[in-house]
């Protein structure tokens, strides 16, 4: 793991290497409604609902067309 940091001198929007994946991951996850706020009391709850969303996108791209 990697952490990029952006420069106080860069000005407006840069790519920053590998950080795109990681928010349109997020994305992905925060289309599911329970995903979307913090509903879980516990983090082993929202763990697993984080697991499920990601099983069910996953099912969404192997079905055959």
């Amino acid at each position: 793991m990697q952490i990029v940091k952006r420069s106080d001198d860069t000005r407006g929007f840069k790519v920053l290497p590998k950080r795109w994946v990681v928010e349109r991951t997020f994305g992905w996850i925060g289309r599911c409604r329970r995903n979307s706020k913090d509903y879980e009391q516990l983090p082993d709850s929202g763990e697993s609902m984080v697991y499920i969303a990601m099983i069910g996108l996953m099912l969404r791209r192997l079905k055959p067309a």
